[in-house]
């Protein structure tokens, strides 16, 4: 893997606290306007500074495991899109014209964004763990 330089990895860490800060803040109803761009500003850290750690090698099994991570950054996006959508309600009035409307509002946004944050921790968790495990396999393949 792509080693990220100091102030990247500086970023991703941040990042990471942030996103977890700005979801753990308005999962608590503190802060609940503020909470919610921190996780967005989060979550676009996060995800930028995983996809500039890029692998290098041949095997399949990472490669395919470095998609799926990127698919778990777009993830804890979208969560943050659909918390500050949950926080101001920037789209209700486009659904409000009618009851089915608004029920759809309800049903897509109302509090959805931890649906989306559960997924993608999941499979940032299984491909952290696999893409370190195919690492160290690949690093003790080549060295025997």
């Amino acid at each position: 893997m792509k080693q990220l330089t100091k102030v990247e990895s500086i970023v991703y860490l941040l990042g990471g606290i942030t996103m977890v800060a700005g979801a753990g803040l308005y999962a608590f109803l503190l802060i609940q306007p503020i909470a919610c761009w921190l996780m967005l500003v989060g979550a676009i850290l996060f995800a930028l500074m995983q996809s500039r750690q890029r692998y290098l090698g041949t095997v399949l099994a990472i490669r395919r495991l470095r998609k799926i991570m990127s698919l778990a950054g777009w993830g804890f996006i979208l969560a943050g899109i659909f918390m500050v959508e949950d926080a101001y309600h920037f789209l209700r009035p486009i659904f409000t014209g009618s009851l089915d409307g608004y029920s759809s509002y309800v049903s897509i946004f109302h509090h959805n964004w931890v649906i989306l944050l559960l997924i993608s921790a999941v499979i940032e968790m299984y491909t952290t763990h696999r893409i370190s495990y195919e690492l160290k396999r690949e690093s003790s393949s080549t060295n025997t």
